[in-house]
């Protein structure tokens, strides 16, 4: 039984998939096994995955037929897991050499229920940028509510905003099995079933190293359009509402409703006028102000006005606050080309 289940959701990944493989093979902790859920490829995806985990046996493949998302796939990819710890690896990204050693031997020493690390941005021109938004340190129950719990759900405005990555963790498989925790949805899947581990979780030991390598790049599924993303938004809205009942989390965040919205409300206008959007000037424009009159909307834009965002993003926030769509429009045109 390995000490490490590392699971990788597969898809149109054959460009990355051998970098990815290659990061985990290397490791210098070797207790690990590495689980790839082929999540409905078409391309050389599948052929691949066969190919790489016939050059070692701790490599584990499951195909499906049909794409179902990310969830879905590290949903399955807990299920068969055999490890007492898992760690979420995307198909495009690669660990550092010692990154599971690290964060083994950190939970391990301080007997925490969770592992968690830094992680190294890397930009299509070569550039890099490091992220630990947790110091390092060894976190009980109130410094975990504190620097974790309370700005996935608070503040999710002001920069740097906290990102609630499930790739930067090593989570007890344990924890996740004996309270039915499990991904749900395509887009902001991440930072719920944080949330939910961490309200759950008495400890968590703490790495300012950067561990992970986080690639930016244009094929990324959060750079394309997506079609449906009001109502993947209202599912997400829905679930955190939930989470935030069942664990008693509102205390102190009167306004965490409105933050959210307006979070979800920059990144609706962003997908609208992405560049692989099908519809027209005029559509996207009648489509940002339609989302902009959702009644959850119309209360976070009259009730709370973003401060401390990136300079672009302010510029949206107080577009969208004074109605000049036409504005708005003209200037993501420019942006992107359109």
């Amino acid at each position: 039984m390995p000490s490490i289940s590392v699971i990788v959701p597969v898809y149109q990944a054959e460009k990355f998939l051998h970098r990815c493989v290659d990061s985990v093979c290397r490791q210098t902790f070797s207790d690990w096994e590495l689980i790839l859920v082929d999540d409905g490829s078409t391309d050389g995806s599948p052929a691949l995955c066969d190919k790489l985990a016939a050059r070692d046996s701790r490599v584990r493949v499951f195909h499906r037929k049909k794409n179902q998302g990310v969830s879905e796939a590290r949903n399955l990819g807990l299920n068969e897991a055999r490890g007492d710890y898992a760690a979420f690896l995307d198909a495009d990204d690669c660990y550092e050499f010692h990154a599971l050693e690290t964060l083994w031997n950190l939970r391990e020493q301080s007997g925490a229920d969770a592992a968690a690390c830094g992680l190294t941005y890397l930009f299509p021109d070569g550039k890099q940028s490091v992220q630990s938004q947790l110091p390092a340190g060894i976190f009980g129950q109130a410094e975990i509510r504190e620097k974790l719990i309370d700005p996935l759900v608070g503040d999710r405005l002001a920069q740097p905003v906290f990102n609630g990555y499930s790739v930067c963790y090593l989570f007890s498989t344990d924890l996740i099995r004996k309270n039915h925790l499990v991904f749900d949805g395509p887009y902001l899947e991440d930072e719920l079933f944080v949330l939910e581990y961490f309200c759950l979780a008495r400890s968590l030991a703490v790495t300012d190293q950067p561990l992970y390598r986080y690639f930016l790049h244009g094929e990324s599924a959060t750079h394309h359009y997506m079609a449906d993303f009001a109502q993947v938004f209202t599912r997400f809205m829905e679930r955190k509402e939930a989470l935030v009942a069942k664990y008693g989390l509102e205390a102190g965040r009167p306004q965490w409703r409105e933050s959210s919205n307006w979070a979800g409300l920059l990144i609706a206008v962003g997908n609208e006028y992405a560049r692989d959007n099908p519809k027209t000037i005029r559509q996207r424009q009648k489509a940002v102000k339609e989302f902009c009159r959702r009644p959850e909307m119309q209360k976070a834009i009259r009730e709370l006005a973003p401060a401390g965002l990136n300079p672009n993003k302010q510029m949206v926030a107080n577009l969208v606050r004074g109605k000049h769509f036409f504005t708005l429009t003209q200037l993501y045109r420019l942006k992107n080309r359109i």
